[in-house]
């Protein structure tokens, strides 16, 4: 009757020990599914090979959390893609007229006026300037979102750089800025889309070349790292984590749309790599790696 008992009990011990082998088996499953489900992010549910009731309620109930966050995310997209359009449409739009206006005025400052209506008028040139600089960045930056998959293809980053580099040396030369480069002699070459990354350094050349009191260094080092500092007593380590949000400006920088560090921003990350911008010493630096 004894060795009956321990049997059983030997037997019920095995099939809990087999019980929880199978459960943890069948998490592990659940786990490495829908981590490839969220890392995906597809509309494939949960599916379980188990046939255990706890296991698969679990499965159903998951299911249902992946169905209502899929829906939301497609909602989100539908919405995003839709917002996108609407700039991409209503920047174009702008232009017309603003280029009418500009023809107009240029018309009406050819007559006879008074001093203080010349400088009315130029207060009104200025500002419809700043109107059209809006308009075109809000042009690119919706086109720089919603363009298609980037064509990356082995790039040397040292000509991408200094091809931008070239394009402003007209603008620096009128501010007397005679740019530091700093590049290694190997050529650094990365996996990248020309268009897509010489509009990261226009950018964030740009905005050295617009703002910068005194001086421009560039450096490139061979893992791929650019590195763009100049001297800005405007701002401060608060506004510089703040200059790749969209539309963020420094009040001392009228004419700033505050959109073309954030266009580098998200055309860096698309391509995988990182943009970071600090404050040091009363200078800004701008690091761009691939």
């Amino acid at each position: 009757m004894l060795l009956l008992y321990s049997c059983f009990v030997t037997f019920i011990a095995l099939a809990l020990a087999l019980k929880l082998i199978l459960l943890k088996a069948g998490l592990r499953e659940t786990g490495r599914e829908l981590t490839q489900i969220l890392i995906q992010d597809t509309n494939r549910l949960l599916g379980l090979s188990s046939r255990d009731r706890d296991l698969r309620r679990l499965a159903h109930t998951l299911n249902e959390q992946l169905k209502a966050l899929q829906q939301e995310r497609h909602r989100y997209q539908d919405g995003d893609r839709e917002l996108k359009d609407a700039v991409t449409n209503i920047s174009h739009d702008l232009r017309t007229p603003l280029t009418a206006v500009s023809g107009y005025l240029e018309l009406l400052a050819r007559e006879q006026h008074s001093p203080q209506t010349l400088r009315c008028l130029e207060i009104i040139r200025n500002r419809i300037e700043s109107m059209k600089q809006l308009t075109e960045e809000l042009f690119r930056y919706s086109l720089a979102l919603t363009v298609g998959d980037l064509k990356p293809e082995p790039l040397s980053i040292n000509k991408l750089l200094e091809e931008s580099l070239l394009s402003f040396y007209e603008t620096f030369r009128q501010k007397g800025i005679t740019p530091d480069i700093s590049l290694p002699g190997a050529t650094v070459t990365r996996e990248l889309d020309a268009s897509a990354t010489l509009r990261i350094f226009h950018n964030i050349i740009s905005n050295a070349a617009k703002y910068s009191t005194s001086d421009f260094h560039v450096t490139l080092t061979p893992d791929g790292t650019v590195t763009f500092s100049n001297a800005a007593p405007n701002l401060t380590p608060v506004t510089a984590a703040q200059l790749f949000n969209r539309f963020f400006t420094v009040e001392s920088l009228d004419e700033s749309t505050g959109l073309g560090l954030a266009i580098a921003k998200n055309l860096t990350e698309r391509q995988g790599g990182q943009i970071t911008a600090a404050y040091q010493e009363g200078r800004l630096v701008i690091t761009v790696s691939f």
